[in-house]
């Protein structure tokens, strides 16, 4: 889907986590027939994802958490 949303220019690295949809023989070899370059995380690295995840951290803090509710339930 993103392939064909957003049609990414030959040689972009798409980087993910473990997780087993993207372990299968299907995503590589997907990514690799789109001109893409699969990137993986490696097991049990904890600096891996830490600036993205520092990012969209202070994201969520600056911008989605600016708004007083009510009650606790009241976002959900």
């Amino acid at each position: 889907m993103v392939i064909h949303n957003r049609t990414p220019p030959p040689g972009t690295l798409i980087h993910s986590d473990r997780g087993v949809q993207f372990t299968s023989w299907a995503h590589p070899w997907r990514a690799k027939a789109s001109g893409l370059v699969p990137s993986m995380g490696s097991i049990g690295d904890c600096f891996d994802n830490a600036v993205i995840e520092s990012f969209w951290g202070r994201t969520q803090t600056d911008l989605l958490n600016r708004k007083r509710w009510k009650t606790r339930i009241e976002p959900a």
